[in-house]
């Protein structure tokens, strides 16, 4: 069990105390002299510290040359240092050193003084002195307490290393009794070492004690980091010298864990995909993908002994976390997938211990464990490309936006809203629909000023403040009861051509987060209400030909991000499109590219031969250079959600132009 530092603190506190207060025989023993000074030590032992003081105090008033004065001081300093008052203590003690220089107390004086310096807080006074203290006392006593002091001293300043350094050389001063509570010190200053340290430090200790204490330590250490082939070779040497150490036993429990741990098919990953059910169609996809890298993989590399293991989720959460037990049974080095049902499959992997790569948008995935991975554009991603692209690249500064009423519309419209503000851009304007309309005409109109009857003397203002599904407020200044809605059959705005009021386009980009089939309404809709020359932006979901065959003309220009592109002009994009339409007769999509990438990314960690166990296929994915797929540059961050470089698109015409970034 760690003793707490506070605790092995007060051991030496009180174990260097009572040394120091151990006065040594004084030749008086009768007189009035000696009846005072004994009163004092009665007072002291009896912890009337304020009578002690009093009664050392009148002896040296009375008795300045007596042969107790010495003795008296060195009590009073005692005393001072149990009340901490740790100035009064340096004074009596170098009235001591100074009035009496011929008295055997003045070593002991001196240590204290250190004790002092180490109490206040004064590290670099107590270190410079108690090295020049060791130089000069010839005493082991006085060797030994100095040492455990600077020991303390290095330990307080949060330099363990020089704190085991000294206390081993405590150690090699000390008597078989003084060992044990040295012992303690050494352990818990060692617990505190980095391994590199430890490594660094083991080399030159000779004593067996501090040796095996820093062996047993550093295995723990690699072990706890997962450096399991160093925490095998530390803790197999550890055994074998120490055979009768007091952690023998718990390293070899340990050992035996680790050489579990390595018991695996390190060349054999598991597939968890939706082949049946609700979303077979992304599941077969996925597995087309997969099933491609793997055959240009073992093409690359024919003695690679590579395996696959596919299971079926069915798009169930029960039959996903099954699988992963399955997996395991099974002796995976690691799992692609799932794409449905994330987060069971997630929690499985994680408690077994496998590395899972899963490829879906759901939320807090990665937070699941250390070994949980996700690798899928998020909507974190897109907006984030979108509005680096539209500031940096564009040189636009005021945004609107126009979103559907559920989850996927809302999660994109908060993400949006605040990249903007990131890059010091404005959201002049917010609207929400109905995702289950067809009619945006509200929306649009409160959008650009035309849903409220606007008084005549407030008809140019062009400030404008939306909310989500509040009523558009022009200024601070105006009261909701005086906008009404327009009725367009009503005489509001006159019966003349001339009359008809002009929108407040006063942004120059609108994002609209929502799929083709519904943006493709939405966008000739903004047309008829005049919202021209604004730059559209869409998510990944506008990477479709779809929208534009329904927009046309309305569209050009728009721009959207995307995760993958087969008409890239990336050589290791062309030839994955090459290879996929070879076996399948199809082009592939982001689906089947996130998932061959995924699976590359598993076939080259567990082909090499140092990776041994799975914690090292963990430890690989969060290697920062990444992996040059053909979704793009990717790096798993330490949470283990993947970074990628996003595709941007413009609609041109009747085709979606990639975009250069910087």
């Amino acid at each position: 069990m760690c003793m707490k530092p506070i605790r092995i603190v007060l051991i030496f506190t009180i174990v260097l105390f009572l040394t120091a207060c151990a006065i040594k025989p004084v030749p008086e023993r009768v007189g009035p002299s000696y009846a005072l000074f004994s009163r004092a030590e009665k007072m002291f032992q009896a912890k009337s510290y304020e009578k002690a003081l009093a009664d050392f105090n009148e002896y040296l008033q009375r008795y300045p040359d007596g042969p107790m004065a010495d003795a008296a001081l060195m009590n009073m300093g005692s005393i001072y240092m149990v009340l901490e008052k740790y100035q009064l203590a340096r004074g009596v003690y170098q009235r001591l050193i100074i009035e009496y220089p011929k008295s055997h107390f003045v070593p002991d004086a001196r240590f204290e003084i250190l004790q002092v310096y180490y109490k206040e807080g004064d590290y670099g006074t107590a270190i410079k002195q108690a090295t020049d203290f060791l130089k000069h006392t010839t005493s082991r006593v006085h060797a030994l307490k100095t040492y455990l002091l600077l020991g303390d001293v290095y330990k307080a300043m949060g330099s363990p290393k020089d704190a085991v350094t000294y206390y081993i050389m405590a150690l090699k001063k000390s008597t078989d009794k003084e060992k044990d509570n040295i012992t303690e010190v050494l352990k818990d200053a060692i617990r505190q070492m980095a391994p590199e340290d430890i490594e660094s430090l083991i080399g030159r200790v000779e004593e067996d004690t501090a040796k095996a204490y820093l062996m047993f330590q550093l295995g723990l250490d690699y072990a706890e980091d997962e450096q399991y082939d160093e925490a095998l070779k530390v803790l197999s040497v550890y055994t074998e010298k120490f055979p009768q150490h007091e952690n023998v036993a718990q390293a070899k429990i340990l050992i035996a864990d680790i050489n579990k741990r390595s018991v695996y098919s390190r060349y054999t990953i598991g597939c968890l995909l939706p082949l049946s059910g609700s979303f077979g169609i992304y599941g077969n996809r996925a597995l087309k993908g997969i099933e491609l890298a793997f055959h240009q993989f073992n093409a690359s590399n024919p003695e690679s002994p590579l395996k696959i293991v596919v299971k079926d989720t069915a798009s169930d959460p029960v039959r996903a976390a099954a699988a992963v037990k399955e997996l395991f049974e099974e002796n995976v080095a690691a799992i692609i997938g799932p794409i449905i049902a994330a987060g069971s499959a997630a929690k499985a992997a994680q408690e077994f211990g496998i590395p899972i790569i899963t490829m879906t948008q759901k939320e807090n995935i990665p937070e699941i464990g250390e070994y949980v991975f996700r690798n899928f554009i998020t909507p974190a991603m897109q907006v984030k490309a979108l509005v680096s692209y539209a500031t940096k690249e564009l040189g636009i500064r005021d945004f609107a936006i126009l979103y559907p009423r559920e989850k996927y519309g809302e999660t994109f419209m908060n993400l949006f809203w605040d990249e903007v503000i990131a890059h010091e851009g404005k959201v002049v304007g917010v609207e929400s629909y109905n995702p289950d309309g067809t009619d945006f005409a509200d929306p649009i109109k409160k959008l650009v000023g035309l849903y409220y009857d606007v008084p005549d003397d407030l008809k140019n203002v062009d400030k404008k403040i939306a909310g989500n599904d509040l009523d558009t407020k022009l200024n601070e200044n105006i009261i909701e009861s005086e906008l009404l809605p327009l009725d367009e059959d009503s005489e509001s705005y006159g019966s003349g051509e001339n009359d008809k009021p002009e929108p407040i386009v006063d942004f120059d980009a609108l994002f609209i987060p929502d799929a083709p089939t519904k943006s493709g309404l939405i966008v000739p809709q903004l047309a008829f209400y005049d919202v021209n020359n604004t730059r559209l932006l869409g998510t990944n979901l506008w990477h479709s030909e779809n929208l534009i065959d329904m927009t046309r003309q309305y569209i050009q220009g728009a721009i959207m991000p995307d995760g993958f592109f087969a008409g890239s002009r990336m050589e290791n994009v062309k030839k994955f499109v090459a290879g996929f339409s070879k076996i399948f007769d199809e082009k592939p999509g982001f689906i089947e590219a996130v998932s061959y990438d995924s699976a590359m990314i598993l076939f080259q960690i567990v082909n090499r031969p140092d990776i041994r166990y799975r914690s090292a296929i963990k430890n690989e994915l969060k290697r920062p250079a990444g992996f040059q797929g053909v979704t793009g540059l990717t790096s798993f961050d330490w949470d283990g959600d993947a970074q990628k470089n996003l595709y941007l698109f413009r609609i041109s015409g009747q085709r979606f132009v990639e975009l250069e970034q910087r």
